[in-house]
């Protein structure tokens, strides 16, 4: 253990003692958790971020569309309004947040993007809106107990599993360890395309979950690279030589993992998650681009960072360059299929 985290563990034991109590309160009935009469599934982690929270929704909004009215709701980080809002063609990044608004510019009018940071009440308006859900995904939720899901998928990066990590502020949990429990399925997160049975037997091994919960493992595929939007399209159909890759995501490491493998040579230029980015940052971005040797090069971000630079007033200083986003999507390991997607589908056909 690094000493910095020595020097942090009192204020941690702090933090969670207050957690403790918090969950106490709402166990004994005292803080009140409210059910709702239609599928509600709750997704959330324990850790600040970095799980793949967004990916996951994504998947879940592809596997339940076709039968279903799917509402996604979330509290919409690092938007500048409160209280309950639906998405529409009008929202930015600022209006909803930068999840909500990739579902939405994703899925459109398929389906129904709110957010609220009061989950009861979010539920609740939507249960009045005219485009009522008979689904409703919850982004982000483990920790938001005013609302009771009727099944609760628990995330958790395969790098870092919340059973290897500590309580805020000498780690990166900001829920217990203990909380996992409340969980009817675990996500194993962002494992290799090929998983090694005796990785899955040591994680298995290590989470220890309890009889009642499942546990599932997923890795993360990778699309082509898409033109940003608003860009003229480049010729992209040779391999660049260089990517300056840029990024305020909670987890960059996989994504530079896999970048890496596009290229000869990558900059990284990496930002705090969900970071608004301004007219210094762009300028940076433009810097490294105008400076590096003259060869094939093109500038990389993720599509979550692209819905922060969308509506941006300084996106001008980007889009006569060769400017792109690499989409993702969650992938249940073969073994594991099946079995989840039958799980997720039961539900909702036996709680509608």
């Amino acid at each position: 253990m690094n000493y910095w985290r020595i020097l942090l563990i009192p204020f941690s034991v702090l933090y969670g003692l207050i957690i403790r109590v918090r969950h106490f309160l709402f166990n004994i009935g005292i803080l009140k958790s409210t059910s709702f009469p239609i599928p509600v599934i709750g997704v959330g982690n324990l850790s600040l971020g970095g799980t793949g929270k967004t990916p996951f929704v994504e998947y879940l909004v592809r596997l339940l569309i076709e039968e279903n009215n799917i509402a996604t709701l979330s509290r919409g980080y690092g938007r500048k309004t409160k209280g309950f809002r639906l998405a529409n063609s009008e929202s930015t990044y600022e209006t909803i947040g930068d999840e909500p608004m990739q579902y939405y510019y994703k899925f459109g009018n398929k389906i129904t993007v709110a957010v609220d940071e009061n989950r009861k009440n979010g539920i609740t308006q939507l249960l009045k809106a005219d485009k009522k859900p008979n689904v409703v995904l919850l982004d982000d939720s483990f920790q938001h107990r005013y609302v009771k899901p009727g099944l609760s998928i628990l995330l958790t990066d395969s790098h870092k599993l919340y059973k290897d990590d500590y309580l805020l502020p000498a780690g990166t949990l900001r829920d217990t360890v203990s909380a996992a429990k409340r969980a009817d399925i675990i996500i194993v997160t962002k494992t290799n395309k090929i998983l090694s049975p005796f990785t899955r037997k040591d994680i298995v091994e290590k989470l220890c979950i309890k009889p009642n919960q499942h546990l599932f493992f997923s890795y993360i595929s990778y699309g082509k690279f898409f033109p940003f939007p608003g860009v003229n399209k480049f010729d992209d159909t040779q391999k660049p030589g260089l990517i300056i890759l840029f990024s305020g995501i909670a987890n960059p490491a996989p994504l530079i993992e896999r970048v890496r493998m596009l290229c000869r040579e990558i900059i990284t230029i990496q930002f705090s998650d969900h970071h608004m980015y301004n007219e210094k940052d762009l300028l940076k971005i433009k810097n490294e681009y105008d400076t590096a040797f003259p060869r094939r090069k093109i500038i990389l971000t993720t599509e979550k960072d692209t819905m922060r630079l969308i509506n941006s007033p300084y996106f001008r200083l980007l889009k006569d360059l060769p400017l792109y986003y690499i989409p993702i999507r969650v992938k249940i390991h073969k073994q594991d299929s099946l079995t989840f997607r039958n799980q997720i589908t039961d539900y909702v056909k036996k709680d509608r």
